[in-house]
């Protein structure tokens, strides 16, 4: 557990569908985000502001392993912007739009986590994601779903409609990518809804113990899930990312099915 201390920041939103409580903290240099509870939902360290400090966001990144020619990504959920801030930095051939319905969690990113302001290649769009996702099909290459609040995952954010529409939202090679909490009892419920929506082409990706865990869906056909290939790429992915590629790939291949060449879809 992350242990309180400095408050930088607290307030409430004004909304009914949005009503946690934003607090920042601050120790030994990591700056972190909570809503309502102890529980961090970001991090940043303060010394490297658009550094993935937080393995679940890296783990996030292995987006990049499966698709090689992303140019659009979409997300629901801001929190502190790890993701959207590393991807504004370092991934400039990619186009980000973040949906959150809280105002405030959005001034807190701004103001205290060095997200950027709205520009040509990041989107921070006050609104309802599950509206959006509605009124947007066939839309982003990568749909990263992080929508926590006080109480865990909101229940309209792992509904069998709600991960058939992230199915729908994405272009027809699109990688869907929800970070999910690995003590969750309903876990195993959530895991088999996003097998449905996506014919059983999903990988999933433990971060720590219990921890969180990152699954991935993939709309049609699959990515090059050789072992060889996936190594090669994270290879040249580690050139220019500061982020475990490698370590990752072999977490892949403990925690699906897997032989000594491939690793296979559940």
């Amino acid at each position: 557990m992350f242990r309180m201390a400095k408050h930088l920041l607290r307030g409430l939103t004004k909304t009914d569908a949005a009503n946690d409580m934003v607090d920042v903290s601050e120790i030994n240099g990591v700056r972190a985000l909570h809503l309502g509870s102890s529980t961090v939902q970001s991090a940043m360290r303060i010394r490297e502001p658009f550094a993935l400090e937080l393995t679940y966001t890296r783990a996030i990144m292995c987006f990049l392993l499966f698709h090689a020619n992303i140019r659009q990504m979409l997300t629901i959920g801001l929190g502190g912007g790890s993701v959207a801030k590393y991807v504004h930095a370092h991934c400039t051939e990619i186009a980000s739009k973040v949906v959150e319905i809280n105002p405030r969690i959005i001034q807190v990113a701004h103001n205290q986590f060095h997200v950027p302001e709205n520009d040509a290649r990041l989107e921070v769009i006050e609104a309802d994601g599950l509206l959006y996702l509605a009124e947007h099909t066939d839309a982003t290459d990568v749909l990263l779903i992080d929508a926590f609040d006080s109480n865990g995952i909101p229940p309209n954010f792992c509904s069998q409609d709600f991960f058939d529409q992230c199915a729908d939202t994405l272009k027809h090679d699109g990688v869907f990518v929800i970070n999910l909490w690995g003590s969750d009892k309903n876990f195993d419920v959530y895991q088999g809804r996003i097998e449905q929506s996506f014919d059983h082409r999903v990988l999933t990706l433990p971060t720590g113990k219990p921890g969180n865990i990152a699954v991935f869906g993939f709309k049609r056909g699959l990515p090059d899930l050789r072992l060889h290939s996936l190594r090669e790429r994270a290879k040249a992915l580690e050139k220019t990312h500061k982020i475990e590629f490698l370590q990752f790939i072999d977490k892949l291949a403990e925690h699906n099915h897997s032989t000594n060449n491939r690793i296979f879809t559940k």
